[in-house]
């Protein structure tokens, strides 16, 4: 009776389909959470414009910032932490800031040559630069460094310090971030003052207000430019992110999912703080058209075709964002103090980061989102008020390239989920049928005892790795099936061989028997010699035993 071996694959292939289904809806999920669609809440236009618009600029901005006038800053990165003692002691090799050389200072920005600047205002002057200033006045939304402070501190190149992960991490990092979410924001709910709250606590509570619409929009916009800003700076991080062992900068989805891909309001309020940001270079936009501010500039001349692209592209697309909604009741006087004063404070935060360089970078950030501010809601809305300094408009500029880049950073990673979405489901459908395919192949085995392999440690991130097990799966299996089958045949005498095997096989059987068929001379030879041994020892044998005897 012929007995039928089936080889139990159903649950590898289960646990197979399962842990693939499982990865696929987890990158289904971040690529929605990449995805925002519709209008941006708090704003005048949707994601999908914002994102044809930050292409249309980017190209202006990322060679705007490499130019002379907005590649060096001046920043005190050793003003020191207001709030607890921070020694700015980094290990970390990356936390270090290059400091530029003199020699490489265009010479409009050298000290000797900014002595000699006119800093008065005229009807067609451009940005007056202040000469002397308070350590803050009303119009500002954060805190400047002194000018007589910058100028004993050195250039910083921008270009050769770029934002990206340092390995800056631990209770030093958050405990800066949870100073900027917890003791210096507005309550997240209306008369809750809760000092327990943690940092998730009190974005949570955040997040329930604005959902449930308890928050007034002046909160809701604050919260929302922080959290944006934060998820700016992440996502730089997840995007150049250093590989320690190699040495090598590659793009991190790991941490991307970690940080923003799980959390869709982190993404969203990024596109938000690129609006207001979006908003402010606007509003400015007649003033970034005078070429009075660069004319010293030696590179003056693509400044001013790169500043007219961004202009251009900034005043003809839709409004982005409507400022005259906020500070409007009886309470905004009050109001915008409180706001200007957090916003302040958060400035202050940034000089307790513990690396040089995200100091840097978080200081100059800070800096220009409070720029921003200023023009927004500073001036009463008359432009010949204004009154930036240099460092204001370089932290601005930069600012707003640096979220840019993350609007474009967020779209690489959906494109490189969207190709393991695309792989993964190739690769799943092609498991499967190879295995059915074997399974169908090996359908008249003995009963074998089933074999379940838990995939849940398997790491589909990869999909390389998942062509590799899978297919050498496949021949592994398909392997030891054909090896079970036909020992399972030969034990029962059922086995056939080959035509070809067996004719190899009789012949060899055959020329082994030949020499018994005609034996040769030799042969008999060898065996007559062997009798006659035989017979002399018998012989001996006896006379021994004679001679025992007598």
């Amino acid at each position: 009776m012929k007995l039928k071996i089936l080889f139990a694959l159903a649950p590898l292939l289960a646990s197979a389909s399962s842990a693939a289904s499982s990865r696929l809806a987890s990158l289904r999920d971040i690529s929605e959470s990449c995805s925002p669609s519709g209008a941006i809440q708090d704003a005048c236009c949707e994601y999908k414009t914002i994102e044809q618009v930050n292409w249309d600029i980017a190209p202006y901005l990322d060679e705007l910032i490499q130019t002379s006038f907005f590649r060096y800053v001046k920043i005190d990165l050793n003003r020191g932490c207001k709030f607890w003692k921070e020694d700015h002691f980094c290990l970390q090799e990356g936390c270090a800031v290059e400091t530029a050389d003199e020699s490489e200072i265009p010479e409009n920005l050298r000290t000797k040559s900014l002595s000699s600047v006119d800093y008065s205002l005229t009807q067609d002057a451009g940005f007056p630069f202040l000469n002397k200033r308070c350590h803050f006045n009303e119009n500002d939304f954060c805190v400047i460094d002194e000018p007589h402070v910058l100028n004993d501190i050195p250039y910083v190149n921008l270009l050769k310090n770029p934002e990206r992960f340092t390995g800056y991490a631990g209770d030093s990092a958050a405990r800066v971030w949870d100073a900027v979410y917890k003791e210096n924001c507005f309550d997240a709910g209306e008369g809750d003052n809760d000092d327990s709250m943690g940092l998730g606590d009190l974005l949570k509570g955040m997040q329930n207000a604005n959902d449930a619409g308890d928050m007034c929009v002046e909160k809701r916009v604050f919260y929302r430019l922080i959290s944006g800003l934060h998820s700016s700076i992440s996502t730089h991080i997840c995007d150049k992110y250093l590989d320690q062992k190699t040495g090598k900068w590659y793009r991190n989805l790991d941490c991307f999912k970690e940080r923003l891909g799980l959390h869709p309001d982190r993404i969203q309020n990024m596109y938000f703080t690129y609006v207001v940001l979006l908003r402010a270079i606007a509003k400015l936009a007649p003033y970034l058209e005078s070429t009075s501010w660069y004319s010293s500039s030696l590179d003056r001349e693509k400044i001013h075709k790169l500043v007219n692209g961004i202009v251009t592209t900034t005043v003809s697309c839709p409004p982005t964002f409507d400022e005259s909604i906020m500070f409007t009741d009886e309470t905004a006087a009050s109001l915008k103090k409180e706001f200007k004063n957090h916003f302040r404070n958060i400035s202050l935060i940034m000089d307790c980061v513990g690396c040089e360089k995200c100091r840097l970078w978080g200081k100059l950030q800070v800096t220009g989102l409070g720029t921003a501010l200023k023009i927004l809601f500073s001036f009463d809305n008359d432009a010949s008020k204004y009154r930036l300094t240099r460092t204001e408009l370089v932290s601005l500029i930069n600012g707003f390239s640096r979220i840019s880049d993350s609007l474009r950073a967020v779209e690489r990673f959906r494109a490189r989920i969207q190709d393991q979405e695309d792989i993964l489901l190739e690769v799943t459908a092609s498991t499967s049928q190879q295995v059915a395919s074997s399974v169908e192949r090996t359908s008249t085995t003995p009963t074998a005892k089933a074999i379940q392999i838990d995939l849940s440690h398997m790491d589909f991130d990869d999909p390389k790795k998942i062509v590799k097990w899978s297919v050498g799966l496949v021949i592994t299996v398909l392997g030891v099936v054909s090896i079970m089958y036909k020992g399972y045949q030969n034990h029962l005498g059922t086995y056939k061989v080959r035509e070809s095997a067996r004719e190899v096989s009789d012949a060899s059987f055959v020329n082994k028997e030949e020499p018994a068929d005609e034996p040769s001379e030799e042969h008999e030879s060898t065996k007559t010699n062997k009798a006659d041994g035989a017979k002399r020892a018998s012989g001996l044998k006896k006379r021994g035993r004679k001679g025992k005897q007598a």
